[in-house]
């Protein structure tokens, strides 16, 4: 029943939505039509063939989908329920991982990163995958795999970039926010009461001291040196002093990455898949994907607008809350301006 209750609350809100939209529509200024969609209980995920292979049951290739700022949390908006990018990249992993007819991943990845946590917990998931089953996994750029998302590539076998794509960004930001100068001029001020002095630090209500701003250095420089170990060990042609020079902050495009070393081919979508499935020894595989239920997959170029699979249809207001949130906090993120 508890399923139950909580479809009926997302089929109330999507009628409120229609109501409104016919009002709208009406009065000729909203969309001349409305399509009402029913949310299942379900949500286990569903395969969905995109490219059929030979034979009665030929082999598969599993494209999987890493996109959006990566957190290791809900990233769902107004009316939207959401997914956490952390646990369905899991969830698809382990599917890939159960089914023996797959032999190979293709990781397609379209993310200017995001969270410290969460780019370490997908580039672990991803190395278990290769462990414990050995298939290889090819990981393929979109517009952009900066910061996080190289992380996350790292893992691979293979890094191959479109020659559209942007990558890079190998750095830490940790991205804080003050408001204590506007405070000051509708006067306002704001007390902490701590048992020690840097307990508050990092506060947006006053400026930082120089022995905090050591502190959180200190904290950056770490995370810093464990992405150079990363990127070390998925890219061992390339030396740790060259890997610290390319490792300022900057991006590149997929010709200087090539000719930097950080990817190993430029090609696109197929291109990928042809390289997984020759890494696999098979000559025609299945290529499929993994989604909700509704989420229509008409081709191998189509992917979950981020982050829900429905959220074409949905109003969503929300900022993301890694732009929200009063904590500090470290980010392996391409955001330019924030």
């Amino acid at each position: 029943m508890r399923g139950f209750g909580r479809s009926s609350r997302i089929v109330r809100a999507q009628i409120c939505c229609t109501l409104s939209g016919l009002v709208l529509a009406s009065a000729g200024c909203g969309p001349r039509g409305l399509k009402i969609t029913p949310v299942p209980v379900d949500r286990t995920l569903k395969e969905r063939v995109l490219m059929r292979g030979e034979g009665f049951s030929p082999p598969k290739i599993a494209l999987i989908d890493v996109e959006g700022v990566l957190m290791n949390a809900d990233t769902g908006g107004l009316l939207e329920e959401g997914e956490h990018p952390v646990s369905l990249l899991l969830e698809k992993l382990h599917k890939a991982e159960a089914d023996e007819r797959v032999k190979g991943v293709v990781l397609r990845i379209n993310s200017p990163g995001g969270s410290v946590t969460a780019s370490d917990l997908m580039y672990q998931e991803i190395q278990g995958l290769k462990a414990r089953t050995g298939k290889p996994i090819v990981a393929v750029f979109m517009d952009v795999a900066a910061s996080g998302g190289y992380y996350v590539a790292c893992a691979c076998d293979e890094i191959i970039a479109h020659r559209t794509s942007v990558t890079g960004s190998i750095g830490v930001v940790m991205q804080m926010f003050t408001v204590y100068g506007t405070m000051e001029k509708i006067g306002m001020t704001a007390d902490a009461i701590k048992s020690g002095p840097n307990k508050d630090a990092g506060s947006p209500f006053r400026s930082m001291e120089a022995a905090e701003r050591e502190l959180f250095q200190e904290m950056v420089n770490e995370f810093y040196e464990q992405f150079l170990r990363i990127v070390t060990k998925g890219r061992p042609q390339l030396t740790p002093e060259r890997i610290r020079e390319l490792a300022d902050g900057r991006v590149f495009t997929a010709e200087q990455a090539l000719e930097a070393g950080l990817v190993d081919r430029i090609g696109t979508l197929r291109d990928a898949l042809a390289v997984c499935a020759e890494r696999t020894g098979l000559e025609s595989p299945q290529v499929v994907v993994y989604h909700r239920p509704l989420a229509w997959k008409p081709n191998i170029y189509a992917q979950s607008p981020y982050p829900g699979a429905q959220r074409d249809h949905k109003l969503v207001l929300a900022l993301p809350s890694w732009m929200t949130s009063p904590a500090p906090r470290f980010m392996y993120l391409w955001a330019p301006g924030h």
